[in-house]
């Protein structure tokens, strides 16, 4: 199978600028192409899985945005996170980073656990720390998580088209539970009945690190949970790209049929008439598309017709919307200093537009970029599209809005 996949890559090179790792450092066995080369030489016994050659592995953001570029369809997706779980199973990594990774597989998947690390973060800033450890203090947002929790049951708006599931994910939950209840509440107002039944982690972020089995066994839950809906719907794009590919990950037919269900928010509401009325929202938005949404599920601007329906609504797209800003799951825990710079030349591109909002479909991107803004001293306030969707049904004011939108 990974044979197959390798073989695919005619090396024409088309991946190369769309790389973001290979924009930062020009380095052949740091783009997609190398590192299909690496995977090819270590398939035939030509080179083995030393720590030089993970390094090019783990550099990969994973942002998929060479799976976008390719005209051969090579499927690099599957063959970065299959050659990941190898280095997870076959290479001793040094301590300092098993510790660092061992902690941090400890926490996000689990809100619970999460929201106890949120509340003691502040004893970071007065207690030395580990170097190591200085990425996951400088990680954490300065907002405080929302309180508000999203129902088990949300009944529709008059007669229902549907029974929605919806994926309350793990971050998203312990961080941005307010982007889950402004989820139900749309999806309710246009039709749907919303379920939120009890849930855990969906397995993406295990899964894209490496940690396949983990994730399996995540993900494995969710085709119970969600057994009786007509669609799952996602309002985070890394849980979405990856829920969509279950049938591939689990290799079974109920997984399989499971991912045929499985919906970004901004891709359903697009394919959904509004039944609530919009109100005005006289604000400009610079929209960043997430990765996992443009490039792994082929949904550029997903949000961008449902943010559309907003009377005085502008949407103003920055520059390079195809170069991810350094998030990509748990990068910018593990190699901070690449992960800075690309969030640095986003919020750029971001102040660039001279919009008034900034704004992301994916919980890891609005921390990432946020605080890129805030280290540059222009920080905005920072939504969810789904949120700006939810004013406008509930008929908020945009300074209302902007007042109290984190930052």
């Amino acid at each position: 199978m990974i044979r197959e996949l390798v073989d695919d890559c005619v090396h024409c090179g088309f991946c190369l600028p769309t790389c973001p790792t290979y924009a930062l450092w020009q380095e052949e066995m740091d783009s997609p192409r190398g590192r299909i080369h690496l995977i090819d030489a270590r398939l035939d016994g030509t080179i083995e899985l030393n720590p030089t050659v993970a390094e090019h592995f783990d550099r990969c953001l994973g942002c998929m945005a060479c799976v976008t570029a390719c005209p051969s369809g090579v499927r690099y997706d599957r063959l970065i996170e299959t050659t990941r779980a190898a280095v997870e199973d076959e290479l001793e990594r040094p301590l300092g980073e098993r510790i660092v990774r061992g902690l941090v597989f400890r926490m996000l998947p689990y809100p619970s656990r999460m929201r106890t690390a949120l509340r003691l973060a502040p004893l970071g800033e007065h207690v030395p720390l580990p170097a190591r450890l200085h990425p996951l203090r400088d990680a954490l947002p300065p907002w405080h998580p929302s309180a508000e929790t999203v129902p088990e049951r949300t009944p529709s708006a008059g007669r229902p088209i549907g029974r929605a599931g919806l994926l309350t994910g793990c971050v998203q939950q312990a961080l941005f539970s307010d982007v889950n209840a402004a989820t139900a509440r749309v999806l309710a107002a246009d039709g749907f009945e919303v379920v939120a039944p009890p849930q855990g982690c969906c397995g993406a972020l295990s899964v894209h690190a490496g940690r396949i089995d983990e994730g399996r066994r995540f993900a494995r839950r969710l085709l119970d949970v969600f057994a009786d809906v007509d669609v799952v719907v996602v309002n985070s794009s890394g849980c979405g790209s990856h829920l969509k590919e279950l049938g591939w990950l689990l290799d079974d037919e109920r997984a399989a049929a499971f991912s045929e269900k499985v919906r970004d928010v901004g891709e359903l509401l697009a394919s959904t008439p509004p039944r609530a009325a919009r109100s005005p929202l006289p604000l400009s938005v610079a929209l960043q598309d997430p990765c996992h949404v443009r490039h792994a599920q082929s949904l550029p601007l997903a949000m961008a017709a449902s943010l559309g329906r907003i009377p005085g609504l502008e949407i103003v797209e920055p520059a390079e919307q195809d170069l991810c800003c350094g998030s990509a799951g748990i990068y910018n825990l593990l190699q901070a200093d690449a992960a800075r710079e690309l969030g640095a030349r986003k919020a750029a591109n971001v102040l660039e537009t001279g919009a008034s909002v900034y704004a992301s479909a994916n919980p890891g991107c609005l921390v990432q970029v946020s605080a890129a803004l805030r280290r540059a001293r222009r920080p905005l306030p920072a939504l969810h599209p789904i949120e700006l969707v939810d004013a406008s049904v509930r008929g908020a004011s945009a300074a209302r809005l902007r007042a109290e939108a984190r930052r």
